[in-house]
């Protein structure tokens, strides 16, 4: 099943097993079935630690749970998870067998408030880059928690569930019929989803994590150089970050890192953790900043209900993707409405949809969508596109595109189960058209996540934190550095020469003010 390459891979990391596994397969009559079996036998051939078991109860389709013999706790993957989500596969085998990465103790906690038998399925593509990050926070919430279970499901081999449902995105997270999430997520981003309808106990006392000399906000290129520049001027320094490595963990490859000939984001931002934990560093991930206040030993209060104190305080929380802001967007997203065309594409073979955004992001979603969809229609709100001319000259060639400039979204339309179609208005005419359409995919650039201190320091029409040419805010004692910033050219390498120079700065001023 596994060549000797993926073998060697991983066969040292089922070796660390430090628990039984148990693999229970549902029988089937499915033409996949025999697929399913090899594929986990040939795990399980790698470890003594994992056992196979047949049971007797039918499936349609190939399916499966994984679970530990002293434990209730059980994993459920409805489909063969090959493609992204075989690392899902692979990490809950560890996972349950006690290996890899696990939500750390102020995670647990909060994990374990919540209201137990839970049974939450997340449907998935198997092409979909975004799904296993899901998949895979949802299978350790399961772990910590104990009394909730959970269930990856291949929509490609449930039509009708998908249709009877209306999913027309993925990853989407399901609690009986009811849609708990749609899209991309980090394990911050459940968690709180699940807190907000599913809170078990909710008196609890908040937990003070000490005084730190620096905090960083954000994970990040900017944010992980600022904390290791902060560590070795032997600091006391905590880095809070919803996910380590930020928009670089969705950052195909990366060919620019002067002195790497190529690497990606996911690997990219693996090594910025490494490098953080191999210095005394706290690393508080899966976490937001509720509030801060501006005093000078500031007070930080995270959702999780943790709290810390410091002296300089460094953003870098980086940018997310802008939104429309229009009627429907909220309302139909993963029912029509999506930001990522690698994994909500599919969805739409033979159907007609709209992109939003002239950009580089823009072209190259409807050039992507093109081989997809019957047809794509791109919308521009200037008078014309601003993508790398051969971009341009490569949409504009395809036989089912069509480009609209000066074109405002209004609103997405729906019928209360699905995008029907969009709203604009014609800028050189001043009127309202309207266009029939199956999907709209938004593509109109990044916005910066300046709001956890918007009002504690000076930020410019856009949204960008204002910094001098040191990374100083306006508020002293708060610096900011990379793609939050007013600091031109939004580029890895130059976020984290930034994140360095803060670091830097706060230790100078940190100096300064020891003399006086």
């Amino acid at each position: 099943m596994f060549d000797t390459a993926i073998r060697e891979q991983l066969a040292p990391l089922l070796a660390q097993l430090s628990a039984q596994v148990a693999i229970e397969v549902m029988s089937s009559a499915h033409d996949q079935q025999a697929e399913l079996l090899a594929l986990l036998e040939g795990l399980a051939s790698m470890s003594d630690k994992i056992r196979i078991i047949q049971r007797s109860e039918s499936s349609p389709i190939p399916s499966f749970e994984i679970f530990r013999p002293d434990r209730q706790t059980k994993i459920g993957f409805r489909g063969i998870p090959n493609g992204h989500e075989f690392t899902s596969l692979v990490l809950a085998i560890l996972n349950t067998g006690g290996v890899g990465k696990m939500p750390d103790d102020g995670l647990s906690a909060r994990i374990k408030r919540l209201k137990p038998a839970l049974q939450i399925r997340t449907y998935v593509s198997l092409s979909c880059e975004n799904c296993p990050e899901v998949v895979q926070s949802l299978n350790r919430i399961a772990l910590v928690h104990g009394g909730i279970s959970h269930t990856m499901v291949d929509g490609g081999m449930v039509p009708q569930e998908i249709e009877a449902l209306g999913i027309q995105g993925v990853p989407a997270v399901y609690i009986g019929s009811e849609l708990v999430h749609s899209g991309r997520a980090n394990m911050s981003d459940l968690i709180n989803k699940l807190e907000a309808k599913f809170a078990g106990e909710t008196n609890v006392q908040a937990q003070a994590l000490g005084h730190y000399d620096v905090a960083v906000i954000g994970g990040g290129p900017a944010g992980a150089s600022a904390a290791i520049y902060s560590a070795r001027k032997g600091l006391k320094t905590v880095l809070i970050a919803e996910r380590l490595g930020g928009q670089v963990q969705d950052t195909k490859g990366i060919e620019n890192m002067i002195s790497v000939l190529y690497t990606e984001g996911p690997q990219l931002s693996a090594s910025f953790e490494q490098h953080m934990r191999s210095y005394p560093i706290q690393i508080l991930e899966h976490r937001r900043v509720h509030s801060i206040t501006n005093e000078t030993s500031r007070e930080l209060v995270l959702d999780s209900g943790e709290s810390l104190t410091c002296d300089a305080l460094i953003i870098a929380t980086g940018a997310k993707w802008r939104e429309l802001s229009v009627p429907g967007e909220k309302e139909y997203l993963g029912r029509g409405v999506a930001f990522c065309p690698h994994c909500d594409g599919p969805f739409y073979k033979g159907k007609k949809v709209a992109v939003i955004g002239g950009g580089n992001s823009g072209v190259e979603a409807a050039i992507d969508l093109a081989g997809i969809a019957s047809e794509v229609v791109l919308l521009e709100y200037s008078g014309e596109l601003k993508a790398d001319r051969v971009l341009v000259d490569k949409l504009l060639n395809l036989p089912n595109t069509r480009v609209i400039t000066n074109a405002r979204t209004r609103a997405i339309n729906g019928d209360g189960q699905k995008v029907t179609g969009l709203r604009y208005t014609d800028l050189t005419g001043g009127t309202d058209q309207d266009l029939n359409l199956d999907g709209v995919f938004v593509q109109i650039g990044l916005l910066p996540n300046s709001a956890p201190v918007k009002e504690l320091v000076t930020t410019n029409k856009f949204g960008e934190i204002v910094v001098d040419e040191k990374g100083r805010t306006s508020a002293p004692g708060i610096y900011a550095a990379g793609d939050v910033t007013t600091v031109p050219f939004k580029q890895i390498i130059i976020a984290m020469g930034e994140g360095a120079k803060v670091a830097l700065a706060a230790f100078e001023d940190r100096l300064r003010q020891s003399a006086l």
